[in-house]
Protein backbone atom coordinates (compact mmCIF):
# COMPACT_ATOMS: atom_id res chain seq x y z
CA UNK A 1 0.00 0.00 0.00
CA UNK A 2 1.45 3.16 -0.70
CA UNK A 3 0.56 6.61 1.82
CA UNK A 4 -0.37 9.57 0.47
CA UNK A 5 2.48 12.17 -0.34
CA UNK A 6 1.58 15.33 1.76
CA UNK A 7 3.78 17.86 -0.64
CA UNK A 8 2.15 16.22 -3.78
CA UNK A 9 -1.51 16.40 -5.19
CA UNK A 10 -3.99 14.34 -5.28
CA UNK A 11 -4.90 12.21 -8.54
CA UNK A 12 -6.77 14.26 -10.80
CA UNK A 13 -6.59 12.79 -13.83
CA UNK A 14 -9.95 10.60 -13.50
CA UNK A 15 -11.98 13.70 -13.53
CA UNK A 16 -9.97 15.52 -16.49
CA UNK A 17 -10.00 12.56 -18.56
CA UNK A 18 -14.31 12.38 -17.61
CA UNK A 19 -14.72 15.98 -18.39
CA UNK A 20 -12.76 15.87 -21.64
CA UNK A 21 -14.91 12.66 -22.39
CA UNK A 22 -18.42 13.96 -21.67
CA UNK A 23 -17.24 17.41 -23.50
CA UNK A 24 -15.86 16.09 -26.57
CA UNK A 25 -18.75 13.62 -26.74
CA UNK A 26 -20.89 16.85 -26.65
CA UNK A 27 -19.11 18.01 -29.87
CA UNK A 28 -17.10 21.15 -27.87
CA UNK A 29 -14.33 22.62 -29.89
CA UNK A 30 -11.04 21.43 -28.36
CA UNK A 31 -10.07 25.03 -26.99
CA UNK A 32 -12.98 25.26 -24.60
CA UNK A 33 -12.30 21.53 -23.90
CA UNK A 34 -8.57 22.98 -23.03
CA UNK A 35 -9.98 26.00 -21.00
CA UNK A 36 -12.40 23.33 -18.72
CA UNK A 37 -9.35 21.10 -18.13
CA UNK A 38 -7.28 24.13 -16.98
CA UNK A 39 -9.64 25.59 -14.43
CA UNK A 40 -10.54 22.47 -13.45
CA UNK A 41 -7.03 21.61 -12.70
CA UNK A 42 -7.05 24.85 -10.77
CA UNK A 43 -9.75 24.72 -8.46
CA UNK A 44 -8.91 21.00 -7.90
CA UNK A 45 -5.12 21.92 -6.34
CA UNK A 46 -6.80 25.07 -4.51
CA UNK A 47 -9.30 22.66 -2.77
CA UNK A 48 -5.87 20.31 -1.83
CA UNK A 49 -3.63 23.19 -1.44
CA UNK A 50 -5.79 25.54 0.49
CA UNK A 51 -9.19 23.58 1.42
CA UNK A 52 -7.19 20.83 2.81
CA UNK A 53 -8.78 17.96 1.24
CA UNK A 54 -7.01 15.43 0.48
CA UNK A 55 -9.34 14.06 -2.22
CA UNK A 56 -11.41 16.82 -3.65
CA UNK A 57 -14.85 15.77 -4.87
CA UNK A 58 -15.94 16.93 -8.42
CA UNK A 59 -19.14 17.36 -10.30
CA UNK A 60 -19.58 17.85 -13.55
CA UNK A 61 -23.21 18.43 -15.13
CA UNK A 62 -23.54 19.39 -18.80
CA UNK A 63 -26.72 21.24 -19.14
CA UNK A 64 -29.10 20.87 -22.32
CA UNK A 65 -28.24 24.23 -23.68
CA UNK A 66 -24.65 23.71 -23.83
CA UNK A 67 -23.18 24.46 -20.48
CA UNK A 68 -21.19 22.81 -18.42
CA UNK A 69 -20.91 23.31 -14.51
CA UNK A 70 -18.16 21.98 -12.75
CA UNK A 71 -18.09 21.96 -8.81
CA UNK A 72 -14.98 21.18 -6.88
CA UNK A 73 -15.95 20.80 -2.91
CA UNK A 74 -13.12 20.77 -0.27
CA UNK A 75 -13.64 20.37 3.68
CA UNK A 76 -12.63 24.31 4.49
CA UNK A 77 -15.90 26.78 4.78
CA UNK A 78 -13.14 29.76 4.40
CA UNK A 79 -14.62 31.37 0.64
CA UNK A 80 -11.27 31.81 -1.65
CA UNK A 81 -11.07 35.66 -2.69
CA UNK A 82 -8.36 36.16 -6.01
CA UNK A 83 -5.27 37.79 -4.60
CA UNK A 84 -4.01 41.25 -5.91
CA UNK A 85 -0.01 41.28 -5.89
CA UNK A 86 2.36 43.76 -7.00
CA UNK A 87 5.29 41.57 -6.97
CA UNK A 88 4.71 40.10 -11.00
CA UNK A 89 7.13 36.92 -9.56
CA UNK A 90 5.13 35.66 -7.43
CA UNK A 91 5.03 31.98 -7.23
CA UNK A 92 1.38 31.70 -6.83
CA UNK A 93 -2.01 33.84 -6.05
CA UNK A 94 -2.79 33.75 -9.70
CA UNK A 95 -4.93 30.70 -9.75
CA UNK A 96 -8.38 32.07 -9.45
CA UNK A 97 -7.66 34.68 -11.88
CA UNK A 98 -6.95 32.46 -14.30
CA UNK A 99 -10.24 30.56 -13.39
CA UNK A 100 -12.14 33.87 -14.05
CA UNK A 101 -10.65 34.65 -17.42
CA UNK A 102 -10.86 31.15 -18.71
CA UNK A 103 -14.64 30.60 -17.68
CA UNK A 104 -18.03 32.32 -18.49
CA UNK A 105 -18.80 32.44 -14.64
CA UNK A 106 -17.03 31.60 -11.65
CA UNK A 107 -17.96 31.52 -7.76
CA UNK A 108 -17.92 29.43 -4.11
CA UNK A 109 -20.65 28.86 -1.39
CA UNK A 110 -20.38 26.86 1.84
CA UNK A 111 -21.70 23.94 1.60
CA UNK A 112 -24.56 22.71 3.70
CA UNK A 113 -23.98 22.01 7.03
CA UNK A 114 -21.05 23.97 7.71
CA UNK A 115 -18.62 21.23 5.81
CA UNK A 116 -17.12 23.37 3.50
CA UNK A 117 -17.19 25.30 0.65
CA UNK A 118 -18.19 24.29 -3.44
CA UNK A 119 -16.05 26.60 -6.13
CA UNK A 120 -17.61 26.43 -9.53
CA UNK A 121 -17.44 27.48 -13.07
CA UNK A 122 -19.66 27.59 -15.75
CA UNK A 123 -18.31 27.40 -19.42
CA UNK A 124 -21.07 27.78 -22.56
CA UNK A 125 -20.64 26.19 -25.75
CA UNK A 126 -22.30 28.20 -28.65
CA UNK A 127 -24.46 26.04 -30.46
Amino acid sequence: MCALNPLSPPDWSAARDELRDVLAAAGWPDDLIGDAELALHELFVNAWKHGGSSAPTVVLVLSADRTVRVSVADDNPTLPEPRLSADPYELSGRGLHLVRSLTHRFGAAPRKRGKGKLVWFELDCAA
